[in-house]
């Protein structure tokens, strides 16, 4: 930046000069930057409220169209530490039976405790021929383990590491650790179930004793104590309604009953299985989606509702300098608060929003609507712009506008929850539906976008570049305007000097 020295001659404030000659670019630079400013305050505020609508179409109304969404259905059990039980949709409601016959278990092995010939502790890195009678021709051979995906066969080195044999089982296909802490080798199978269970046989002579030494042979040990344990592993058998049914877990999913295994019924005794409509739950489903479709659509309607802030601007930084901290976040929050206020896009989202949740829909033959299950708003006359959009359910205790009324949702879900539950995932459906048309990408907006952000983008970019060109339009006459100046002030200095010099020859 160069240095001005101006109006020395002429004793003018050319600076306040040149300031003024360039007042009507600069006020232009300043309505294209507060322009700017307003533009991306609202990219802000429509980022904001789009992350609000996507939420409520990504999830509490992405649920409420399956019939699943619901928890239509609870169980009773007789016996809890048997099994726990719990229903879809589809389950059944009645009395059912149930005796678990056995419980899933996984193959273990559990090694037997081992040492090293000078009886220090076997760490990952010792080798095979370093323990206790691995050592000569008894060193060397191969183990063979079988698994549910077939069979692998490992051979066994003298300087073979312990790190280096776990590593090589849990490639055959198990779970393999040594516990040094424990001097033994803990093998598993990678699941439940018989199926996916393993067995461990040594390859002739050496193969053999290699195992037995290692402590992998529960049938061999040198110490009745710290000798090798092994469990079998087994699948879960359970008879509902006299029906067997078998698993790899203890989890089984049969028509509509998803039953966890937790225990095995003593002397074939029956445990009782109790399904019936859990109206609560269902109550609450529905309770939860008006919930977040309430606040959505107070959300919209406050924000195009808001106050005007006809007058106010983004202030300019020396603006902003003769006001407080206070005043300058007071002033903001005004413009910010009505950016979207009778935004023509924001309206029409509300509008489609209420009039597909106002539709009627045919469930079995009978058209229903929400005030078919005492589910309406207040009414145009009645609340403020914010919240005539809002619904109320007749009978809902945490409402005080409705709570003394007849509870009409909760005795239709009682005489009849499939059709409660039809009713809302058809409605539920048709407002996706709607959203979906609102969300689909354009030249102007993106995907799962309601608003144009494409093209505020593009405004944006537009007002960047026009503000840069104002910039340079601004030096440009700020160096004209000041070589002007300059000018004079070397004429004027010039003219000094001549009547200077005519002076001192006049004296």
């Amino acid at each position: 930046m160069s240095i001005r020295l101006s109006g020395i001659t002429s004793g003018m404030d050319t600076d306040a000069m040149v300031s003024a000659l360039i007042s009507g670019y600069s006020m232009k630079k300043d309505n294209l930057v507060k322009a700017q400013t307003k533009l991306s305050w609202k990219q802000d505020s429509w980022k904001a409220m789009n992350t609000k609508i996507y939420g409520f179409y990504s999830g509490k109304l992405a649920s409420a169209r399956l019939s699943s969404g619901y928890s239509a259905k609870s169980v009773k059990v007789s016996d809890s530490s048997i099994a726990t039980v719990s229903a879809d949709s589809t389950a059944v409601k009645g009395t059912q039976t149930l005796e678990v016959k056995s419980l899933a278990t996984t193959g273990y092995l559990t090694g037997a405790k081992i040492a090293n010939e000078d009886g220090s502790k076997i760490s990952s890195s010792t080798k095979l021929s370093e323990i206790t009678g691995l050592t000569g021709d008894d060193g060397e051979g191969s183990i063979t383990l079988k698994t549910g995906s077939g069979t692998k066969t490992i051979n066994i080195t003298a300087d073979m590491t312990i790190s280096s044999l776990t590593g090589k089982l849990k490639d055959a296909g198990i779970n393999a650790n040594f516990d040094t802490k424990n001097q033994r080798f803990f093998l598993s199978a990678k699941d439940s179930g018989a199926a996916s269970d393993f067995t461990l046989e040594g390859s002739g002579n050496s193969g053999l004793a290699a195992l037995q030494k290692l402590g992998l042979d529960p049938d061999y040990s040198t110490d009745s104590e710290n000798g090798a344990v092994r469990i079998k592993g087994q699948d879960s058998k359970i008879v509902l309604n006299g029906a067997t049914f078998t698993s790899n877990t203890n989890s089984f999913n049969i028509n509509g009953l998803i039953i966890q295994a937790t225990g095995v019924s003593k002397d074939g005794a029956q445990t009782t299985l109790t399904t019936d409509t859990d109206v609560d739950a269902v109550y609450n489903s529905i309770k939860d989606l008006l919930k977040e479709y309430n606040n959505l659509v107070k959300d919209m309607d406050t924000a195009y509702s808001a106050a005007s802030s006809k007058g106010y601007e983004p202030l300019t930084s020396e603006e902003k300098e003769a006001m407080s901290d206070d005043e300058v976040e007071e002033w903001e929050k005004k413009i910010k608060d009505s950016l979207l206020r009778r935004d023509g896009t924001l309206g029409g989202i509300s509008s489609s929003l209420k009039t597909a949740m106002g539709s009627t829909i045919e469930v079995g033959g009978q058209k229903l609507s929400l005030a078919s299950f005492g589910i309406k708003t207040t009414g145009y006359f009645s609340g403020d712009a914010t919240t005539r959009g809002v619904y109320h359910i007749d009978g809902d205790s945490e409402d005080d506008a409705t709570k003394g009324n007849e509870d009409k949702l909760k005795a239709a879900i009682a005489s009849d929850p499939d059709k409660v539950v039809e009713f809302f995932s058809k409605l539920s459906n048709q407002v996706y539906s709607e959203l979906t048309k609102k969300m689909k990408s354009t030249s102007l907006r993106s995907m799962y976008t309601v608003y144009n952000d494409k093209q505020m983008a593009t405004e944006y970019s537009s007002y960047k570049t026009k503000i840069s060109d104002m910039e340079d339009t601004i030096s440009t006459k700020e160096d004209y305007y000041y070589k002007l100046f300059s000018k004079m002030e070397k004429a004027m200095a010039e003219a000094n000097s001549q009547q200077s010099t005519l002076s001192s020859y006049l004296r």
